[in-house]
């Protein structure tokens, strides 16, 4: 089982997402966690409904620090992908165990749409362009790839539709 830590500064909308998402196609060959430079305490609300209409387990998530990754009794990450561009800017804690780390830049969702139904799509189209990128990470045979290999494949995916100009741009 690999670990793999999604971040997002506010750990509450696409960091959340991808959690849920990468523990659901990920069962058995991954657990996921999330969280953010400046944890904005609760995760999204329009998230959360998105992801309970999905079928996805929601009561465990919650929006928390990076900083209870990076202690010497955390569990160790083998892969870190940032999901948004001011997280993939921010100086990083020294991870330990040296994870491969990824940007997968993609735009945030929160505060879009004035109703319901427009913050609805605005959360879907999020989950479709994450759950792309994941699917595509379970369809390598990651347990297996060397480091370097790896953020190879992993920057080539976030490089995918949706993506910012700093995820196409990520150095590879």
């Amino acid at each position: 089982m690999k670990n793999i830590l999604i971040l997002c500064t506010a750990n509450s909308a696409r960091s959340i997402l991808g959690e849920a998402i990468l523990a659901k196609l990920g069962v058995g060959r991954v657990r996921a966690f999330s969280a953010g430079s400046t944890p904005r305490g609760t995760p999204n609300p329009d998230g959360i409904a998105l992801l309970k209409e999905y079928g996805h387990e929601t009561s465990g998530l919650r929006s928390k620090s990076w900083d209870e990754f990076d202690g010497a009794d955390a569990p160790k990450m083998d892969v870190v992908i940032t999901v948004c561009d001011n997280a993939a800017g921010e100086s990083c804690p020294i991870w330990p165990g040296a994870p491969v780390q990824a940007h997968w830049g993609i735009p945030d969702p929160a505060g879009h749409g004035e109703t319901p139904e427009e913050r609805r799509i605005a959360f879907a189209e999020t989950y479709r362009l994450l759950e792309m990128r994941i699917t595509a990470l379970m369809a390598l045979p990651f347990e297996e790839m060397n480091p370097k290999d790896l953020k190879v494949a992993l920057n080539t995916i976030g490089r995918l539709e949706g993506a910012t100009d700093l995820a196409i741009a990520y150095a590879i």
